[in-house]
């Protein structure tokens, strides 16, 4: 891919510069914390429902809503927490050219073409 074109020293424009293709780039980081925060705020407000059912509700299913309450902090707080995935590789990455043998050299072997 060619991208813009470089001035020299005179103000001409020389040939065109290569753009560096960036495909592993992780999302912004106010990204990741604005979604961490968003889904934090859910399980919260899932938690307050669940508290909010175990006072209201008279039946067995109490003890389920009350029990989801009081582990939801916990994995609310992992998930929280986790921090960013990190990317995965692409496999874009062109392969290491192979190298090419020297030609055989001139003379005999310990000969180093000096004169006697």
């Amino acid at each position: 891919m060619v991208g813009l074109q470089a001035a020299d020293g005179n103000g001409q424009a020389s040939a065109p510069v290569p753009v560096v293709r960036i495909t592993s780039a992780a999302a912004p980081l106010s990204d990741d914390v604005s979604a961490r925060a968003r889904r934090y705020l859910v399980q919260m407000t899932i938690r307050v429902v669940c508290f909010l059912g175990a006072v209201v509700v008279d039946h067995w299913t109490r003890w389920v809503l009350l029990g989801g309450a009081v582990i939801l902090p916990y994995v609310a707080v992992v998930l929280a927490n986790a921090g960013r995935e990190r990317p995965s590789d692409p496999g874009t990455y062109l392969a290491a050219p192979t190298p090419q043998a020297l030609p055989p050299g001139r003379g005999t072997p310990g000969d180093r073409g000096e004169a006697d």
